[in-house]
This record gives C-alpha cells, structure tokens and sequence, in this order.
C-alpha cells in the first residue's frame, strides 16, 4: 500500500502536464474556425472587390500537422465554383503551412519567383506531392460540407501562386494555414488576406514583402522578380488592392 502511494505521487506531476499539454492543445485547436464561421466569412467576402472576375471560392484550413480541419464554398452548390480548386485550396493551405514558422510567415504568392529555373527554390513545387486518393476519394454529396472527404487527413501538395496564408494567433502560435482558389491567383490572395483578417489568426510575425509580412509582392519586371519573391501582376486593382492592405486590412500586430 505503501509503495502505490509513493508511486502515485511520483507520477503525479507526469499526470498534470500532461493534462496541461492536452489543455494547451485543445485551446489553440480551439483558436481554427468552425466550419460554419469559416463559410460565412467566405462568401462575405466574395461579394467584395477582390480584383478578380468575381467567381465563388473554395476555402481549406489545414491544422499544423497538414491535417484538412474544413473544406467550404460560397456558392450555393459544390458545383458553383471552378471543381478543380477544391483541390487547390487544400495545397495552397498545405504549402503556406508547409513552409512558415513560428518566426516566418511565407504566402504561396512569396514563393512564385523563388521557384522558377535559377531561382533559390527551383524543384520546390515538385516535392511533397498531393495525395490522390485523399483528393479524389470520397462521395461527392459530402463534398464541401463538415464532412467533405478531405478532412481527417493529409492532403500534400505544393502550390506557389497566390491564395496560401499561415494562420497565427493573437499568442504568436501558427496554427496551421488557410487555402483559397477559384479566381485570379491575385484575387485569390486578396480574398484569403481578407478572410485570415476576418477570422482574427493574421498576428504574422515576419515575412519577405516590404512591409515585413507575407503580402504578395508584385515587383517582377521583364520576367525577373527584383526581391526573388515576387508574383505576376493579374490585373492593376489586384495589385492596388493588395498594395493597400497595410491600411485597410493591416496584420494582426499592426492593428
């Protein structure tokens, strides 16, 4: 009897940071939207000026181990947006996870140059291939709802034009990434910066753009990105649009 009470109060402390691990864990799981608060934030601002065509969007949110958390649309039915960037938005979400850190947020728009031939990713976009069984599978009547066939599991992929955002809470911690598509590549980038403002989780710590976050950065010239992480201009109210993100939709720290 006497050795199971000393053995319990050794264990003790094991026990309580544990539960305080467990704790820590679910409070940050906690910090990702819902599927519902992901949705209607999405087609809120669909209805904006993004500098796109004006197109239904899908959104992904994959947690920090790469695991597809939610899966949404803003049309009415899954067949209201372009099919393919479902699969898009979940590689874009994958590979702004894939490649930020606690101390560097790095957007799928910042790695567009950087992977050209000669630039200091070449081969990036070819590594961490999408698996397709989890892109694929699944009924497709569940498809975009809180059950859509993605979540649970690691989609992969790499995607490097603009839509992928990191996910940072107010405390600092990345919580994973947001994944956008179904427009331009630059309203795609637009609509995910106004939905990771939205949702509260754009607290970036560093990034490559001027502004030291991870806007896109529209600086290429005659085919070559002056900075080696620009993108390509889609359209003039794109790019002014995103140039005015500092002031309509500064990053968390900034507000």
């Amino acid at each position: 009897m006497v050795q199971r009470t000393v053995m319990l109060k050794k264990m003790l402390p094991v026990f309580a940071g544990a539960m305080m691990l467990c704790t820590a864990l679910s409070a940050h799981a906690a910090d990702l939207p819902t599927h519902a608060e992901l949705g209607k934030a999405l087609k809120d601002i669909v209805k904006e000026k993004n500098g796109g065509f004006g197109l239904n969007m899908w959104a992904t949110v994959v947690d920090r181990d790469g695991v597809v958390k939610m899966v949404v649309f803003s049309g009415k039915d899954r067949g209201d947006q372009w099919p393919g960037s479902r699969a898009i938005s979940a590689q874009k979400a994958n590979t702004a996870n894939a490649f930020s850190l606690p101390g560097l947020s790095l957007s799928t728009a910042n790695l567009f140059s950087a992977v050209q031939p000669g630039g200091s990713l070449y081969g990036l976009q070819h590594s961490n291939p999408v698996d397709v069984s989890v892109a694929y599978g699944g009924a497709s009547d569940k498809i975009g709802t809180e059950d859509d066939p993605m979540t649970g599991k690691k989609i992969g992929g790499v995607n490097v034009f603009g839509g992928g955002l990191a996910l940072y809470a107010q405390d600092g911690k990345l919580l994973g990434a947001l994944g956008v598509s179904g427009d331009s590549s630059c309203a795609d980038h637009n609509i995910a910066w106004k939905l990771r403002d939205k949702l509260g989780l754009d607290f970036v710590p560093a990034g490559i753009s001027p502004d030291k976050d991870d806007n896109i950065v529209n600086d290429i010239v005659d085919g070559v990105s002056s900075g080696g992480w620009g993108h390509p201009t889609c359209s003039p109210e794109a790019s002014a649009i995103a140039a005015g993100f500092s002031k309509s939709h500064p990053v968390g720290a900034e507000k």
